[in-house]
């Protein structure tokens, strides 16, 4: 009769290593925690003044359009608030992303306060501006406060500058999980950046936790069309869309960065270009005859004004407001006003998506949803981030018209975008000479030459 096998024998020094290790696991998260929780918090609860803010500035004008004359002095006045105290903050999104890539100076604290006023000025006077930029440079500059705060080193305060840019977008939005993908995906196009996933995700629930404790209420949109399975023709046209909103996003991006070039060559004193910006946006409103693209276009005292709402509306085809607000916008944002691009993108976007619903005979309420999500998604290289954003503000039940709209867009939209700090990890096609690894206002600048 064989012997049984020896019992194995208790190993003291293993067990002993494995408990060291994860009690310096446990260590290192509790840490973490306590510095994240606190930096979340403040970004979340700055967003919440934020958007009370820019509500309450949006109704003010409203109320007082004859504010809309003020817009160059106020963009004079913010120009040169950044031209003599506001330093490296001018840099913007673009700063934060550089940062994380490579830090250096740092992102200084100033830059909260700064854009926080400037694009409140921006939407009260009638500029047409969004309000994301303005929530990331709010987690940006307050994660880097908190990295010399606790003398973090380069790596960590890398993955606190992620989690700053997980909190803010995720607060200001009310979209917590796409905040946390946008701050891992927008590093890099075409890679994900996983070495901060847990605090990312961490700081965009707290973020988000925190604004919606001050009572701040994001605006609902409805998406009532019900498709029970994936019907093959439905998807043809929303591939056909998600090249429309790839293109799209190209277009805003290319026009941002072609006009600001030209603002800064014809006008070399930067306080000078919000000036000559807001006139232009004064002499826009009364060319068209229209204050509708003023501000976010979250909302208006007129009815008849094309909304992000009225977009979602089936008996409402806009065939055009999504040119005339990339036109408004470009104009705002390439002179020098602050704020964002993201609002205004959703707000192309679902006025595409309506047009297109039109032409292509799809559901309206679908397809401004797809267009909300996509040309954001191929203006900002984040197509995973949208799909995620468009399932938490539109529900899980169109997930795969939604990855089709995002996914389209960004391989339409080309190398480039709306944060020329990006860097070019996977090309998104094969052959062409396009360097890995550098940011995409290098890959610009090697294809015009």
């Amino acid at each position: 009769m064989s012997e049984l096998p020896a019992s194995p024998r208790f190993d003291r020094a293993a067990l002993k290593a494995f408990a060291g290790l994860r009690w310096r696991h446990l260590k290192a998260v509790l840490a973490w925690a306590a510095i994240l929780a606190p930096m979340a918090a403040a970004v979340g609860s700055l967003c919440a003044l934020f958007l009370w803010s820019l509500d309450l500035a949006t109704r003010t004008r409203l109320v007082h359009p004859c504010l809309l004359f003020g817009l160059p002095l106020a963009g004079l006045l913010v120009g040169l608030a950044y031209r003599w105290k506001g330093g490296a903050a001018e840099g913007g999104n673009n700063l934060i992303v550089e940062q994380i890539h490579q830090p250096g100076g740092g992102v200084p604290l100033r830059m909260a306060p700064f854009v926080l006023v400037a694009t409140v000025v921006t939407h009260l006077f009638g500029g047409s501006a969004g309000r994301e930029g303005t929530a990331v440079q709010i987690g940006g500059s307050l994660a880097g406060a908190f990295g010399r705060l606790f003398r973090l080193d380069a790596a960590g305060v890398r993955v606190l500058l992620m989690a700053g840019i997980a909190a803010g977008f995720g607060a200001v939005f009310g979209t917590p999980v796409a905040g946390a993908v946008f701050a891992l995906e927008v590093l890099t196009l075409g890679q994900v950046r996983y070495e901060a996933l847990i605090p990312c995700l961490f700081a965009a629930l707290v973020g988000d936790w925190a604004c919606r404790a001050w009572g701040v209420h994001h605006a609902p949109y409805a998406v009532r069309t019900v498709v029970a399975e994936l019907d093959p023709l439905l998807l043809a046209k929303v591939a056909a869309a998600g090249v429309a909103f790839g293109l799209t996003g190209l277009l805003f991006a290319e026009a941002q960065h072609r006009l600001g070039a030209l603002f800064k060559r014809l006008i070399p004193y930067a306080p000078l270009r919000p000036v000559v910006g807001g006139l232009m946006v004064i002499a826009l409103v009364y060319a068209l005859g229209t204050r509708a693209y003023l501000g976010l276009g979250v909302f208006s005292n007129n009815p008849a004004d094309p909304t992000i709402a009225g977009f979602f509306e089936a008996g409402r085809i806009d065939h055009w407001s999504w040119l005339l607000k990339i036109v408004f916008t470009v104009v705002t944002l390439s002179s020098g006003f602050k704020g964002g691009e993201v609002t205004p993108l959703f707000f192309i976007g679902a006025a595409l998506g309506n047009a297109l619903s039109w032409a292509l005979g799809a559901p309206t309420d679908l397809f401004a949803a797809l267009g909300f999500v996509a040309v954001f998604a191929g203006a900002a290289n984040t197509p995973l981030a949208c799909t995620i954003m468009g399932v938490e503000l539109f529900g899980g039940g169109q997930t795969a018209y939604l990855a089709v709209a995002c996914f389209t867009a960004y391989l339409c939209s080309g190398h480039s975008g709306i944060y020329l700090a990006q860097r070019l990890g996977v090309a998104k096609v094969r052959g062409g000479e396009v360097p890995a690894g550098r940011p995409l206002r290098e890959v610009r600048e090697r294809r015009s030459t």
